[in-house]
């Protein structure tokens, strides 16, 4: 089991800068894949990014490549999304979820934070 906890989200305008963390707890949750979803409303989730649980592999959207940085503190069990020049369209409730590595699917999921990026 791995609880998630999401926080950081906020109202920001655009070109402006947030980081969310993501604090995870459990008996495995050292040795897990973590990423970050967001959703906007009337739209379908989308992957955003992920970070390999020894944190030296990392992935991104195209739509975020470029402008996120996701790292983690394993010492702490916390994973960061910096998010800089945030635009509108990056306005979205923003999850993050675990898997096991050789997952395909992410198993437990936070309940999100909300990022709202005015223009």
């Amino acid at each position: 089991q791995v609880q998630l906890v999401e926080s950081g989200g906020g109202l920001v305008q655009a070109g402006g800068s947030l980081r969310l963390s993501c604090v995870a707890s459990g008996r495995t949750s050292g040795r897990v894949v973590i990423g970050w979803f967001r959703q906007a409303p009337g739209k379908e989730r989308e992957f955003v990014a992920a970070i390999s649980r020894s944190g030296d592999a990392t992935d991104y959207s195209d739509s975020v490549k470029g402008r996120f940085t996701i790292s983690r503190d394993n010492a702490d069990n916390t994973v960061y999304l910096q998010m800089n020049s945030l635009k509108p369209e990056d306005t979205a409730a923003y999850y993050c979820a675990a898997r096991g590595t050789f997952s395909t699917e992410y198993t437990y999921w936070g309940q999100g934070t909300q990022v709202t990026v005015s223009s």
